[in-house]
């Protein structure tokens, strides 16, 4: 225990030196890809983007699947993206939680299904991508302390830090041959600090910020993908 909050406390003083000079927190980003199917797209074929939900644990934040959505939708290589809400309303009430299908043979068994395989190809849907993973706030460590000074001015003292870990994981379906593509994830952990002379000035880590970005950036290139899987 020692150990790690003397590791802990050495990141936060690091990072208030490279703060200084770059605001932003500190935050390291980790991506690993999985492809089990070869891949490609039309230009007129989409992509949904859509959030896990479960009674036992937390679910993907709404605001990380409209980013997600949002990024693979613009820029290189962008897709035609239907975003969560979007999408589940569509095909209501077969993707509401206690239906969705958890895996791509309950997918393929849903699609004979006359109306719902109309309301993809009226959507022109060739992937469904489900996100499951959250941000978490973990291990913090010092004291801010405020008090109205002499003449009433607001003055604070002290040092707080903080790490946080934002993990998310995608897994790929291929509506149109019904396989699982494969997977792509992203990992960033970062680390927070507010250090306050009278005035307090934080420097954030936008670990969830990050995650979306590289995990948008892969799921492009995934989705793009190599004529073959070997």
């Amino acid at each position: 225990m020692k150990n790690s909050r003397k590791a802990f406390t050495t990141l936060a003083a690091a990072c208030v030196f490279l703060g200084v000079a770059l605001m932003p927190g500190c935050v390291s980003t980790t991506m690993q890809q999985v492809r089990d199917a070869d891949t490609g797209i039309e230009s007129n074929e989409a992509i949904a983007v859509l959030g896990r939900k479960f009674l036992s644990r937390d679910e993907t934040e709404s605001g990380f699947l409209d980013c997600v959505a949002e990024k693979s939708s613009s820029g290189a290589n962008s897709l035609k993206v239907i975003p969560h809400e979007e999408f589940v309303d569509h095909l209501f009430p077969w993707f509401e939680p206690r239906t969705a299908p958890l895996d791509i043979v309950d997918m393929k068994n849903l699609v004979k299904n006359e109306t719902i395989a109309q309301r993809l190809d009226d959507k022109d849907v060739r992937y469904i991508v489900w996100i499951e993973g959250t941000t978490e706030r973990a291990e913090q460590g010092g004291t801010l302390n405020c008090a109205v000074a002499t003449g009433g001015v607001p003055a604070c003292f002290g040092f707080l830090s903080w790490e946080a870990e934002s993990n998310y994981e995608a897994i790929v379906w291929d509506i149109r041959r019904s396989v699982t593509a494969g997977k792509v994830s992203s990992e960033a952990r970062g680390m927070s600090f507010v250090p306050a002379i009278i005035i307090p000035i934080p420097f954030i880590a936008r670990t969830q910020a990050h995650a979306c970005t590289h995990m948008s950036k892969q799921l492009k290139q995934f989705i793009a993908g190599p004529a073959e899987v070997e």
